[in-house]
Parts: C-alpha cells; sequence; structure tokens
C-alpha cells in the first residue's frame, strides 16, 4: 500500500517504454514539487516531455492538492491539460474524477507525484499505477515537511525490496 510501482528521479525519466511496458494508456500528474517547484516554476523540459507523452496516444490529467486554482489552472493552460484542483489526495473521490475525465479503466493509469501519503498511497488504493517521483527541490509545505523523514525510510525500505527482490 506504501510502496510505489516504480520511483524515478523526474517525472522526464517516465518513457514511453515503461507506459507500454505495463499497459498505462493514461497519466494522473500531481503538481507542486512534480511539475512545478514551490516558486511556480516548471523546470526545463517538462512541456516538451508532456509533448511526446500525448503525441505517442497516453492521455493526461492534473490532480492537485493545491486549493489555488490559478496556480493549477496555469500549469494546466502550459502542459494543455484537464485538471482537478483540491483533489483531497488520498482519497479516492479526486482519482476517480480524474480517471472519469480519462475515460479509462484504473489498470490503465498511472499516478505520478512526490509524496508517499498522498499521491502513492491514493493511487494503490484505487488500484492505479504508482510512480512516485523524487521532488524538484527541498523547499516543501510544512505539512510535508513533517512527513518528509518517515518517506525517506520507506524509500529506503522500498529500494532495499527491490534490490533483493532484483538478485533472486
Amino acid at each position: 500500500m506504501i510502496y510505489p510501482k516504480e520511483y524515478l528521479n523526474s517525472v522526464k525519466d517516465i518513457s514511453i517504454e515503461l507506459l507500454n511496458k505495463n499497459n498505462i494508456k493514461g497519466l494522473i500528474l500531481d503538481v507542486d514539487n512534480t511539475l512545478i517547484s514551490l516558486d511556480k516554476k516548471m523546470p526545463a523540459g517538462i512541456v516538451e516531455w508532456v509533448k511526446n507523452i500525448k503525441a505517442n496516444g497516453i492521455k493526461i490529467c492534473i490532480l492537485s492538492n493545491s486549493n489555488k486554482i490559478d496556480k493549477v489552472e496555469a500549469v494546466a493552460k502550459l502542459i494543455e491539460s484537464p485538471y482537478i484542483f483540491f483533489g483531497k489526495k488520498p482519497l479516492k473521490s479526486g482519482f476517480l474524477r480524474a480517471q472519469n475525465i480519462l475515460k479509462l479503466k484504473t489498470e490503465n493509469i498511472a499516478v505520478v507525484g512526490d509524496q508517499i501519503f498522498t499521491d502513492v498511497i491514493g493511487a494503490n488504493r484505487c488500484k492505479m499505477f504508482s510512480i512516485l517521483v523524487k521532488p524538484i527541490e527541498e523547499k516543501d509545505y510544512l505539512i510535508t515537511k513533517i512527513k518528509r523523514p518517515l518517506e525517506k525510510m520507506i524509500i529506503k525500505a522500498y529500494q532495499k525490496k527491490k534490490l533483493k527482490s532484483s538478485l533472486k
């Protein structure tokens, strides 16, 4: 429930091959520290990555816990994506609304985000493919800062488990 299916450095590391291998036809993307920094800056290459993903037939929807509609809408316009703000992750409702927008089965959707306790747990609860990415920057909101040390311990355990299974 708390482990992601994949753990990557950045959304830009999500390849078409990875998506095809896992039969993923749609992505639900987090915003803060996944697509943009807390200073609302989008790292170079994100827009091009999204264009490539879409050009390969992958649908995209933003699901953010932010209640700042202007921020979420600005990111959505940049990547030309539908969006849901104040998504209340890890509750299922936001994920199911995004699934309805994508019009795909849960097994064909991957959720991408930088937090275990919102993105990964929510995705796993909905039987969606969870992809955890490293945060764009160390700077975090207070509530997230509190959870990061525990997340780091979970990631360490996940990596150890993954290494053991790859050695078998």
